[in-house]
């Protein structure tokens, strides 16, 4: 019996063919969790945890990222800097679920160094209204206001900025 030897190019191949796999799993993942959304999120005024209004028909005319996630949730906090990233440049509501009151989501934000906007959907209301049932959820709205992508799961600060652009 002959033991067959690893080169450097079936290594790549191998690691080549395992991403895609992983890439094309996760598109289709993403495709059966993509939650049907028929509220329209222009039609909210909330607060944040700071206490200040957030009027969602103001955001009309620019691409918006309205961000679902939990402080509970590791994908999230893995996430959270992309988030962070992109709140620098681009209109970014995030919605904190079921982590807390207002308090408790300022404490991790500033732990984590963390400065986009969040309301807090203490009891998951909100999320229940969107059919947001995983973690984290990226809804990203065109300048006219309609809905174009909605990310569940892990999404890069490159992947997300793109998807960004394409809602201009």
């Amino acid at each position: 019996m002959s033991k067959k030897r690893w080169s450097v190019k079936k290594i790549f191949k191998e690691i080549g063919s395992t991403v895609i796999i992983f890439l094309l799993v996760s598109i289709v993942l993403n495709y059966i969790r993509k939650p049907e959304i028929k509220e329209n999120i222009y039609d909210y005024k909330l607060v944040d945890t700071h206490g200040r209004t957030i009027n969602f028909s103001s955001y009309k005319g620019e691409p918006l990222l309205v961000h679902f996630w939990a402080t509970w949730c590791p994908t999230c906090k893995l996430e959270a800097p992309n988030i962070d990233k992109l709140s620098k440049d681009y209109n970014v509501i995030t919605i904190a679920v079921n982590s807390g009151g207002n308090e408790e989501i300022n404490e991790f934000m500033q732990k984590h160094q963390l400065s986009y906007r969040v309301i807090s959907d203490i009891s998951g209301n909100l999320a229940n209204k969107f059919n947001i049932s995983a973690y984290p959820t990226t809804l990203i709205y065109t300048k006219s206001g309609r809905l174009k992508f909605a990310e569940v799961g892990y999404s890069t600060a490159v992947g997300l900025k793109a998807r960004l652009h394409l809602s201009n």
